[in-house]
């Protein structure tokens, strides 16, 4: 017998500056798998304090093989989501991954209901999410920071300069 269905919505007016990250790690090699675990554990404890700004935090599995599983992330605001990447411990985690990914690729794409979206794959073999039908550049002048891609001035610099990334 059919049913109807109980159509929902929500009302998101309370957030108009609301930020969603998609995040990833892939292992690319299998001393990755390594890599990978240490992370999870990591940015589980680290959500777990419930930083300021983050509203929603939930585990995505997006494949086996090759393994890439991450999160989706709901912030109240930009500078919310830069205090907590620019914030100890992500800092040096971050900082950690761009001296050597240990066998994983990351990606992040973030939207944001102000307008504008961005992204970055960062040791990714192979394109995927807006990489697959927008293309891939290089993540160089403009293009290098999160908030510089989301076209928004109240980012500030990123955690790591291009200077200190590409000439180090």
């Amino acid at each position: 017998m059919p049913t109807r269905v109980n159509r929902q919505t929500v009302d998101l007016s309370a957030y108009p500056d609301l930020l969603v990250l998609y995040l990833g790690m892939r292992v690319n090699r299998l001393y990755g798998i390594r890599t990978f675990f240490s992370f999870g554990r990591k940015i589980s404890e680290s959500v777990a304090g419930k930083p300021d700004g983050l509203l929603l935090h939930e585990p995505v599995y997006y494949s086996f093989f090759p393994m890439n599983m991450g999160m989706r992330q709901y912030w109240r605001d930009l500078p919310s989501l830069l205090a907590f990447a620019r914030s100890e411990p992500h800092r040096e985690w971050w900082l950690d991954f761009l001296r050597d990914s240990g066998g994983t690729g990351f990606w992040h794409e973030t939207y944001s209901i102000k307008g504008g979206m961005e992204a970055v794959y960062d040791d990714v073999p192979k394109p995927l999410g807006f990489g697959r039908f927008a293309g891939i550049q290089r993540a160089r002048g403009p293009m290098f920071g999160s908030a510089a891609r989301l076209g928004r001035s109240e980012g500030g610099s990123p955690v790591l300069s291009e200077t200190d990334l590409y000439e180090s």
